[in-house]
């Protein structure tokens, strides 16, 4: 674990209230991607709910052999997992279309980021403030437009900067689905990315 988990995770043990408001705000953006990859919108959030009440009552039995993240990501899928048992659903992607364009698009580096980077926005004028807010927006409103489990594959690894084998042991998908996943939702954003420089709009 790292310094800062051991830290923060004595303090948990001690009860202190701010701890786990700390702990909340840092993890509880992943832990519902986690939840709305498995089992989806309606039932993410009852899913977070339940697997922070278990986070509370095994936190005494947490070994510390896995990072506090990775400990809280893991009881969030198993949580997802067997609600999703209950419902008798279930979440394939075997029969997946092949994607348009090569996962080794050049846009991309091998290890998956940007190559070339995107265009930065990052001046100071106010005009270039706005246009970067409103860039954010229509970056936001692209992942929402994506499917839950490709916005939930995005998010953990472009937000919550997540290994893909560690996406996919959370999510239960073979490498390759991820792999998919991750490049149709990057493709999109940097669709929107690219007619945002165009255009000045969504």
């Amino acid at each position: 674990m790292a310094p800062a988990d051991g830290d923060l995770l004595a303090r948990l043990r001690a009860g202190e209230q701010q701890a786990f408001r700390e702990l909340v705000g840092a993890y509880q953006g992943a832990m519902r991607a986690v939840a709305w990859a498995i089992v989806g919108a309606s039932l993410a959030d009852e899913v977070v709910q339940d697997a922070w009440l278990a986070v509370v009552r095994h936190l005494d039995g947490f070994q510390e052999r896995a990072s506090l993240k990775t400990w809280l990501l893991t009881i969030t899928a198993n949580t997802a997992k067997s609600r999703l048992r209950q419902i008798r659903q279930e979440v394939s992607l075997e029969d997946l279309p092949a994607p348009h364009g090569s996962i080794d698009d050049a846009r991309f580096a091998a290890d998956g980021h940007w190559s070339p980077a995107p265009f930065a926005w990052h001046e100071d004028s106010p005009e270039a403030l706005l246009a970067e807010e409103e860039l954010r927006e229509c970056l936001e409103k692209t992942l929402l437009s994506l499917s839950e489990m490709q916005r939930s594959v995005v998010l953990l690894r472009e937000r919550q900067g997540l290994a893909l084998e560690d996406i996919c042991n959370l999510l239960g998908l073979s490498l390759s689905n991820v792999r998919v996943l991750l490049h149709r939702g990057r493709l999109k954003l940097f669709a929107t990315l690219e007619h945002f420089e165009e255009t000045g709009q969504c």
